[in-house]
């Protein structure tokens, strides 16, 4: 669960000091305080009225659920797509003492009849259910029978036809508002554009629902793009260099190019393991079950993977290929850093990846204003790539919160300024380059055959076809076949030359002839030398975790080894995630304080009345075997010569 993760701390205006959430969050979560806007959006619900809240992943969006559904009478009713992850978010409620369950395809007549029997006796306080279920008069039955306290609609940017995770099933959610119209429903999402919440908000039927947005910013993560030279091996270098032995998600656009990574990464010493809409379901649910339950392993995965990831210590995310849209892209790279500790959204770009981006929204299924909306969603894309100004803030702005102008300090641009240079005549020569093969051969060629011609390569292919006696053959000697790329791909990018047809061959566009009529200056953004970058956004990061560390005493450091090599071990007894036992944070504290009662460890935060019973004599039972000696280093311990710092709860 994201608990309060990431939320910083605001005073909201008159709210109850002793209110019956707050009491709830103590008891259950151990925690004294609400972060943000969590604590509004709590007694909103509570209250009865409907919400519609964004927040970024990690910012604390499960307990604006939760603790309804706890407060109010009934039982609380989550529609979820996260079919793969409900057992392990049902383990997670169950480990803190509520009584959760799910109704779902996975489960046998004999296991969904169980549920069934306790939610109508009003056993659970949590059901969760996908939403293909509520299409089943069946299930609008069982629902009716029972007292509901609260409709919660997770990852409800499904239900946006023109984002980038729709769910047919979620256009069906409205029907909930319809029928239970006293019950309050609260619609929660990671990622929205203005459009997407409007959507939202029509489709579901929430016309008088309060809105809450929270900043989308994660200041704890860099934005890093690297120009694409061989992919696997900066790839390689990138985990190597910088995140030796972390856990982390690689996102490819294809199954072979998932599998070929996966493989790449296992002959070179990084265990890494495969996921993708191919695989079967048994090692699809291995390989995240793994995930979760191991440290340091890195998933390749299609973007099949990773919504409702709980993992908070996910240290970086790094795309192979070109993500679709920004809201694609925030909502892969949000799955880094959950825990607020320094983490790295990593990407290597290049002009293939923006032609075959343009062939698949040309060649793909949709109507035309389908075609232009993709096509819009990635110029958003490219602009992110290829902006010189801050990255940060550039998405910030695309999600309609106000970055100020000012440098983040923590992505690539930022640490190393792109310099710009006036590429109109290098631009000229390729759309002339265009324009007489055109013209003069009646032919259309890719990048490559145009990049070759400027350079004068007489390559088998400009012979065959008498490229070498064009006029323009030989006329871009003064930049290397690299630089030409980056030409190509940032006059792609914005708009002044075009891809069609199923061979990516490329043509004018309505703002070619500008430039070739010297009337618009092209303004093109130089990639800086990146080595001195890397070691420097490298050491950045290590000087972070370990500010962020030193709040640890040196003597509490070996007791926080030892809670961590126990806490592993009743992992692995009962099958459950390390942080779903406790978090770093808390295993911190308890290290800081070395309670040696009950009664001083229920202070400690993270720590509710359930865990408390559940694990508080065997945290008590270590802290007394350490006695003053040093425990030996602890199996659980990172690789890298820096701890991890504390997360935020």
């Amino acid at each position: 669960m994201d608990g309060n993760d990431g939320m910083s701390e605001v005073t909201v205006p008159g709210s109850v000091a002793d209110s019956d959430a707050l009491r709830t969050l103590h008891r259950v979560f151990g925690y004294d305080a609400f972060r943000g806007e969590q604590e509004a959006i709590i007694e909103h619900v509570i209250a009865g009225g409907d919400s519609v809240v964004l927040m970024p992943t990690g910012g604390g969006k499960s307990l604006c659920y939760q603790i309804p559904a706890l407060v109010r009478p009934g039982t609380g009713v989550v529609v979820s797509p996260l079919i793969a992850l409900m057992q392990d978010q049902v383990d997670a409620l169950r480990a803190l003492g509520v009584r959760a369950g799910f109704i779902n395809s996975t489960q046998d007549f004999d296991e969904r009849r169980v549920m069934e029997a306790e939610f109508l006796a009003g056993e659970l306080d949590v059901l969760y259910l996908a939403p293909e279920r509520l299409r089943l008069e069946s299930t609008l039955d069982l629902l009716s029978r029972a007292k509901i306290s609260v409709f919660a609609i997770d990852e409800a940017h499904c239900v946006a036809q023109w984002g980038h995770d729709f769910r047919p099933d979620y256009l069906a959610l409205s029907l909930l508002g319809e029928r239970w119209p006293d019950v309050p429903r609260i619609a929660l999402t990671a990622t929205a554009t203005h459009a997407t919440h409007r959507e939202i908000t029509e489709r579901l039927g929430m016309p008088d629902a309060k809105h809450f947005v929270a900043s989308f910013d994660r200041p704890n993560i860099q934005y890093r793009i690297v120009p694409k030279a061989e992919p696997k091996k900066q790839l390689l270098s990138f985990l190597k260099e910088e995140h030796a032995g972390d856990a982390g998600i690689v996102y490819c656009l294809s199954r072979n190019s998932v599998e070929k990574t996966a493989e790449f990464l296992c002959k070179n010493g990084i265990e890494a393991v495969p996921y993708h809409a191919g695989l079967d379901g048994r090692t699809r649910a291995a390989h995240q079950s793994r995930f979760l339950r191991e440290e340091g392993l890195v998933v390749c995965a299609t973007i099949a993977f990773g919504m409702g990831i709980d993992k908070p210590d996910v240290r970086f995310v790094a795309h192979l290929d070109l993500p679709k849209s920004v809201e694609g892209y925030y909502q892969e790279t949000g799955r880094a850093g959950r825990d607020g500790l320094p983490s790295t959204a990593w990407m290597a770009y290049g002009l293939q990846d923006v032609v075959q981006q343009r062939k698949l929204i040309q060649g793909g299924e949709g109507d035309e204003a389908f075609r232009r909306r993709a096509a819009s969603h990635l110029d958003s894309m490219l602009a992110l790539c290829e902006t010189a100004q801050c990255r940060r803030g550039q998405l910030l702005t695309y999600f309609g919160q106000d970055a100020d102008g000012q440098s983040c300090g923590n992505c690539d641009t930022c640490l190393t300024p792109p310099e710009t240079w006036d590429g109109t005549v290098a631009a000229q020569k390729v759309l002339s380059t265009v324009v007489r093969l055109k013209r003069e051969r009646g032919q259309k060629f890719g990048a490559g055959q145009i990049i070759d011609i400027l350079l004068g390569k007489k390559t088998a292919k400009v012979i065959q076809f008498d490229h070498d006696q064009l006029s323009v053959f030989g006329i871009g000697e003064e930049l290397a076949e690299a630089e030409w790329r980056g030409v190509v791909r940032q006059l792609l990018a914005q708009g002044l030359i075009a891809v069609e047809g199923e061979y990516g061959t490329l043509v004018l566009t309505e703002g070619s002839g500008s430039v070739l009529g010297r009337e618009r200056e092209v303004r093109l953004r130089k990639e800086p030398k990146r080595a001195a970058a890397a070691r420097a956004s490298k050491g950045e990061r290590k000087a972070k975790a370990a500010a962020a560390v030193a709040e640890l005493p040196q003597e509490a450091v070996p007791v926080f080894e030892a809670l961590r090599a126990w806490r592993g071990a009743q992992a692995k007894e009962l099958g459950l995630p390390a942080y779903v036992i406790f978090h770093d944070a808390t295993l911190r504290e308890i290290a800081s304080l070395r309670p040696s009662s009950l009664a001083e460890l229920g202070g400690v935060s993270g720590l509710g009345e359930k865990k408390l019973a559940t694990y508080g004599e065997g945290v008590l039972g270590v802290l007394a075997e350490l006695g003053d000696g040093v425990p030996a280093q602890s199996a659980e311990s990172p690789e890298e010569e820096w701890p991890e710092p504390p997360e935020d709860f």
